[in-house]
This record gives C-alpha cells, structure tokens and sequence, in this order.
C-alpha cells in the first residue's frame, strides 16, 4: 500500500467516533496510566527499598502486584524477540543447530538461582545506586524462567512445516525473509501463544525468588507479590498467603481477559486446515476493539507498515535457506565449524576444570553426581505421571474451544501458582505424620513444570485440522484406534516440546522443591537441587559452580538421548502434509 492509498483510506472511511471508541480509549489510557505510574517507581534510589520495606498489610497488594505484572510482562517482551530470532537461525542453520539447540539445553536447565548468582552483581553496578538496577535483574531473572519453552516451541514448528505448504512458498518465489513472515511465524503462532500464557505462569512460579534474592551477602528485595510471598512464609502468616493467592488469581483473570484471550481468538485464523473451524475461539476485548472507528483507523499506519516490512524480498544468508546443500566447501566449511566448536568446549571444560579442582576434591564431585541421579529419577518419574494425567486431558480441552476459553484462566492459575504457597501444607503434613522428606516434597518439583506438557498438548489439539477429524470420521475411527491412529501422531511434536520444557523446568523447580521451609521449619530432601540451593544461600560459589554444571551436563545426555530422537522421529514420520 502506498502513501497516497493510506491516505485516500483515511478520507473515504471517514472514522468518526462511536460509543465504543470511547470505551476503547478508557481501557487504553488507564493502561498507560498504570504503567506509567509503575514505571516511576524504578527511578527511586536504592535506598527507597530499606526506607519503604515490604509490608504484609494488604493494601499494598495493589501496587505489588502492578509491579510484578510489569515486570512480567517486560520479561515476556524480551523472551518473543529472543524467540523469533534464536529459533529462527537454529531451525534454517544447519551449523548454527548443532550448537544452538544444545546451548538451549544447557540454558532451560540452568537453575533461576544459577542466573541470579551471577547477574545480581553486574546489574546492579550497571546503575549504582538505583533501583532499575535491581529490576532488571529481576527481569532477567523472569526472562530465564520464560525465554526456552517458547524458543524450542517456535523451533519445532519451523521445523514441522507441512511440506505442501513449503512447495507453495517456493511456487510464488517468496524470499526467505518473506516465508518466514508469511508463512513460518503464523504457522508457529497457536503454540507460540499457548506458551507464551504458560511462560507468563512459569514467571509466577519463580517470582518469589526473583523478587526476594539473596545471594551471599548480597540481599535485594523488590515490592512485588513474589517478596510479599516470601515474606509471609517467613512469618508464617496464612491470611497473607491466602491474599497473595487471590491477588494473583486477579492478575491473571485481568491479563487473561485484555491480553491472551484476544490474541488467541486472534490466532485462530492461523490454523491449517482446508475447512473452517466449527467453533472459533471469541474475546470480548477483540470485539471490542473490531466495532471501535477512530482508533482502527490510528492502526492503518502500523497496518501498512507491517505489511511493508513483512513483504520486502531480502534475501537471508545462503547458510539459512533451508535447501542450501553444497558439496566439497560446504564440507570444508562444517569440519571447520567442527573444529571450532570442539576448540571452544574443550578450552571452556578445561577452565572449569582448573577452577573446581582448585577448590573442590573428587569427594565433592561424587556427592553432586549422587545427588544429580536422584533428583534424574524423580524427574523421570514425574514426568511419566503428568503424561498420563494431562494428555488426555489436554487432547478433551484442546478439541473444545468453548471449553478451552473457560479452561484457559483456571490453567493459568494453576500453572501460575509457586510451589512456596504449597509449602504449608506439606511441611505441616511431613512433620506431624513423620514422613519422608525425599519422597512427600516431589510432588512440588512437578506443581508448576507439569503444565508445559498441558498447555502444549492444548495447542496441538487445537491447531489439528479439522479435515483430518472429519476423514477419522467417515473411516469410522474410534477408542485406541483413534488415539494411536489420528491425534497421538497429530499431537506429538507439542507433546515432545512440552515434555522437554516440563523436564527442563522440573530440575529447576528442583532448587525449590528439594528445600522447603514454614517459618523455622526446614525440610531437605537428597537432590541436586537441595545441593545448589544450600551452596547458593552459603555464598559457596565453587560448589554453586559444581551443582549447575552436573545439572547442565545430565539434562544435555537426557535431552540428546531421548527428546532430540523423539524430535527427528516427529519430523520424519509425523508431519502434516
């Protein structure tokens, strides 16, 4: 579209504002006021913090939990930028791959008290003496929690495209940049979106030790609910619980309804099929804004710009077209890259090496890899059960999109909710019943991270063609048949996806699982996470070092020994079309 077409546009519509408009303006402006006044409160001095310390009175909740959404939401800003890039050159880079996926790895298995060790510092001396220098940390804290079930979401759909579809690109010679925008990002955007809600519930569940860090004898605390939370559990107060609990169920209501809701209805337009949806995803807020005049038309610029950027024919690097094949130089170049690669982990594993043997003996290396393997198993373990739990039920809720549009905040929330909040009632439970610590404080690793393999088996389901149900249909598929036949393989690669992030995300729930406290109650359970969260609260930063990189390295061999298979096996024998 060019200038004069906008412009001519603008005239002949004519967008004089209706009722709804102003309606529309109301939500808009008080948005912006909210974030505004949010935003004012990260230019105050550090010293604000110890002068206006967290309260368990709560009317304070409001402002506590503005700044926690707004930090959530900056994080999630950030993780959808990461996500389009990173799973971009990882899905059209073979080279790039061989590296960048299991570096994915490594870094969905980095404990959030791992990011915090090292970062705290370092974004607090970036702006001394200023309180944005702890909210970035703690943004980046939130971002850790987020970033790595969206990229490897995105990953696999790139990598799934239906191949009809690929050939249809190619017949209209789109550029690369073009097929990605035209054709890789809306195919990846129904589980993009499920998981973008999920990572939003993922920043909940490690709020509160975003917000309330210590780290040696460093100790930074942020007003938020997270560090409302923390607090009530070190006073041992029920009624503060019970408020944080119904504040964030709020929140999420609220950014449900203005924020996810839409785009998923949004979405839906996006789905691969040759019929029409039956029942297509609604949202109040989008109807909203589809009736406003004037502000649909304050869009017609950002419209036409897109578009503008989104079919311009750059030609993306010859390494990134996915039909790039060469033969003796692109051989030379992959030993070279080889070479390299394997330069790099050697001299990275050497200076780790010099500097754990120079503080830490073999003994220690025994404990962390005894710990690692118990902590592997219950992982193992958890996740064998919540495949069993939430698959079917993710496939129930997934074909039903009333049903997902009522499910779809209850999810949230319950993925939304920290394994902290929880441990009342289980130290309570484990100490009048003397029960065993090791076994009774599993279930927490899996309270939050259960719901990676939910909300992606949701998105698989709801992004199955419905021609292919019709065709199950008229075939007369039903019981095992249809399952084993028809929306197993149809759901696989989100399952897969989901199953990897569940497992990433349980051994790092492990570093608050494995350790659980009510007031001067402390259980400890044998584990890995136990491990680092005991050397991260003692500043024993050789052996912070030690717990990760058994962590890292166990995930890695889990990961490439059975998740990057099941990946290669989804690709070649599960696509769609």
């Amino acid at each position: 579209m060019t200038l004069q077409d906008l412009r001519i546009a603008l005239l002949t519509r004519t967008p004089r504002p209706n009722i709804w408009d102003l309606v529309a303006l109301v939500l808009v402006i008080s948005a912006m006021a909210l974030m505004l006044y949010g935003g004012e409160q990260t230019t105050l001095p550090l010293s604000a913090l110890e002068t206006t310390p967290v309260s368990l009175d709560p009317a304070n909740l409001p402002l506590y939990a503005l700044r926690t959404t707004m930090r959530m939401l900056l994080a999630i800003v950030c993780s959808t930028i990461f996500t389009f890039i990173y799973a971009a050159i990882a899905a059209k880079s073979r080279r790039a791959e061989i590296i960048m996926i299991p570096l994915l790895d490594i870094l969905q298995s980095v404990p959030i008290l791992g990011f915090l060790t090292f970062t705290v510092v370092f974004f607090l001396n970036l702006f001394p003496g200023q309180v944005l220098g702890a909210e970035l940390a703690c943004v980046f804290a939130i971002f850790t929690s987020q970033a790595w079930n969206m990229t490897f979401s995105m990953y696999q759909s790139i990598r799934s495209v239906p191949k009809d579809l690929e050939e249809a690109t190619q017949s209209f010679h789109l550029s690369g940049w073009q097929r990605f925008w035209r054709l890789d990002v809306p195919f990846a955007m129904p589980g993009l979106i499920w998981n973008a809600m999920m990572s939003m519930s993922g920043g909940w569940f490690f709020v509160v030790a975003s917000e309330a860090i210590t780290v040696g004898n460093t100790t930074v605390t942020l007003p938020g609910v997270g560090s409302y939370v923390a607090l009530a559990i070190e006073k041992r107060d029920l009624a503060a619980i019970g408020y944080a609990i119904l504040t964030m169920l709020l929140v999420i209501i609220v950014y449900d309804q203005l924020l996810f809701r839409p785009i998923v209805a949004w979405a839906d337009k996006f789905r691969f099929e040759q019929t029409a949806s039956s029942v297509a995803p609604t949202s109040w807020i989008l109807d909203l804004f589809r009736r406003t005049r004037a502000l649909r038309a304050l869009t017609y610029p950002f419209a036409a710009t897109n578009k503008a950027i989104s079919t311009l024919r750059i030609a993306l690097p010859a390494s990134l077209q996915p039909s790039a094949r060469n033969a003796l130089p692109s051989r030379v170049i992959d030993v070279l890259w080889f070479a390299l690669i394997a330069a790099g982990t050697g001299y990275t594993g050497w200076r780790a090496y010099q500097y754990l043997s120079a503080n830490l003996g073999v003994s220690d290396l025994y404990d962390a890899v005894a710990d690692g393997l118990v902590t592997l198993l219950r992982v193992v373990v958890l996740i064998a059960l919540a495949t069993l739990i939430w698959v079917p039920v993710g496939v129930w809720i997934g074909l039903r999109p009333k049903i997902a549009e009522r499910v779809q905040p209850l999810a949230q929330f319950l993925a939304a909710f920290p394994a902290n909040l929880a441990f009342p009632i289980f130290v309570a439970l484990i100490v009048r019943y003397n029960l065993s610590a090791n076994i009774w404080l599993s279930p927490l690793m899996i309270l939050g991270t259960q719901w990676y393999i939910l909300f992606n088996v949701i998105a698989g389901a709801s992004a199955f063609p419905g021609d292919l149900r019709e065709a199950a249909a008229n075939f007369h598929l039903k019981g095992w048949r249809w399952w084993i036949k028809v929306i197993l393989p149809g759901i696989f690669p989100y399952y897969v996806t989901g199953a990897v992030t569940a497992s990433g995300g349980s051994w790092n729930a492990s570093i608050v699982a494995e350790v659980a406290s009510w007031g001067d109650t402390r259980l400890s359970a044998t584990g890995l996470g136990a491990y680092i969260a005991k050397a991260t609260e003692a500043g024993d930063f050789p052996r912070v070092v030690l717990g990760i990189a058994v962590m890292c390295i166990m995930v890695t061999l889990f990961n490439r020994l059975l998740w990057r298979p099941l990946y290669a096996f989804g690709e070649r024998r599960l696509r769609l079309g």
